[in-house]
């Protein structure tokens, strides 16, 4: 499988939703553990990278590409 690639910021889909019901996550620390935020409830998790990167479904929106919309 190809390794996803994420970053600060970035809004993310997880496999199972969170218990407010989205399944929407923003990614607001990296490093060995990876904080996210629940979208719908501002609800944050400390999760490992690794079980991070097997829950993950897919990125739904890249802080990269607004970034560049903003320059």
């Amino acid at each position: 499988m190809d390794k996803k690639e994420y970053q600060l910021g970035d809004v993310v889909q997880m496999k199972k939703p969170h218990p407010c019901g989205t399944n929407e996550m923003e990614i607001i620390r990296m490093g060995m553990d990876i904080r996210i935020k629940c979208v719908g409830c501002k609800h944050s998790v400390l999760v490992p990278r690794t079980k991070f990167e097997s829950k993950l479904k897919k990125i739904l929106r890249s802080s990269a590409v607004t970034e560049e919309e903003s320059s």
